[in-house]
């Protein structure tokens, strides 16, 4: 097998003191060595950025501006500051699997007809505990398929070329959704040749991350800024009119105690011995791993 190319690591962080050395610690964990982590500080408050100035290892750059530009704003310069050719990003609340960039770049660097390879993800409780799973093999996305969310591509969990990047920019000016829209503007012009394994990679912290809140602002954009996209009239309507129905239902469920229910019914629940084995072996892994200026002052 040929010799895989390196690859730029970026987590932008946000009061992430609580999670930001798990995250971290996953990135040292990594199968594949040959990488640079950027941390990008977005004006924390807490101790965040102080943790990440620790960390001792010339693969690891930290980059504080002391402001708060949000997440799409971070993920726009990140590009600019990679090295290298490609780009995995993840969330500072997260952890990858120690096989995650090495799987996922072995699939990029094989086909050149991909800019984009994602996976599927366990779904964690905050303490870091197996919640559930979710996740499908997918090769042939389409406009249709991610806007009615019939074909879905994790978005923390992608490694991509940094030439798609310099192409597809995050939306800065959306509170939500960033990734979404990115997606669905890259796929209506031809530019999303992306492919998605089933195979869990990524350990995403969700619990309390769906709020009404979150969730009527996420419809809302779904009206003003992706039903835009669709040319047919009566498709664009259609799409309107669900994501009110939607907005409804989240209203009621919001008022009944019962919107929980929409995060369990995202995760597979059965009860798949080997894919919690490999959560849990991956998990031993991650925790034996030390950072340099961390653990070995």
């Amino acid at each position: 097998m040929n010799k895989l190319p390196s690859v730029t690591i970026g987590i932008p962080f946000y009061n992430a003191e609580s999670t930001l050395l798990d995250a971290v610690r996953s990135v040292f964990a990594q199968t594949h060595e040959s990488w640079e982590l950027i941390l990008i500080d977005d004006g924390s408050t807490d101790r965040s950025l102080e943790l990440a100035r620790s960390i001792r290892d010339p693969r690891v750059t930290v980059y504080s501006d002391g402001t708060n530009r949000k997440l799409a704003g971070r993920l726009n310069q990140l590009v600019g500051l990679a090295k290298y050719d490609f780009i995995a990003r993840m969330d500072a609340d997260d952890m990858m699997a120690p096989n995650r960039i090495e799987t996922l770049l072995e699939i990029l660097y094989a086909d050149e007809k991909y800019d984009l390879a994602s996976c599927g993800t366990y779904s964690i409780r905050n303490n870091g505990t197996f919640n559930g799973y979710r996740g499908s093999d997918e090769k042939n996305y389409t406009f249709e398929g991610l806007l009615n969310k019939s074909q879905r591509f994790l978005h923390a969990g992608l490694v991509a070329r940094k030439s798609w990047y310099e192409r597809n920019r995050y939306n800065e000016l959306l509170p939500l959704g960033q990734d979404s829209d990115l997606w669905l503007r890259a796929a209506k012009v031809g530019d999303f040749r992306a492919i998605s394994i089933k195979e869990p990679l990524y350990m995403y912290r969700e619990e309390g991350n769906v709020t009404p809140k979150k969730l009527l602002t996420a419809y809302r954009i779904e009206r003003n800024n992706f039903a835009p996209l669709i040319e047919a009239r009566h498709a664009r309507w259609k799409y309107i009119s669900k994501s009110i129905v939607k907005t409804c239902i989240v209203q009621v469920m919001d008022l009944t105690g019962t919107l929980d229910y929409l995060l369990h019914r995202r995760n597979k629940k059965d009860k798949n011995e080997k894919l919690i084995e490999l959560f849990n072996n991956s998990l031993d892994k991650i925790f034996s791993t030390l950072i340099p200026g961390i653990d070995n002052e």
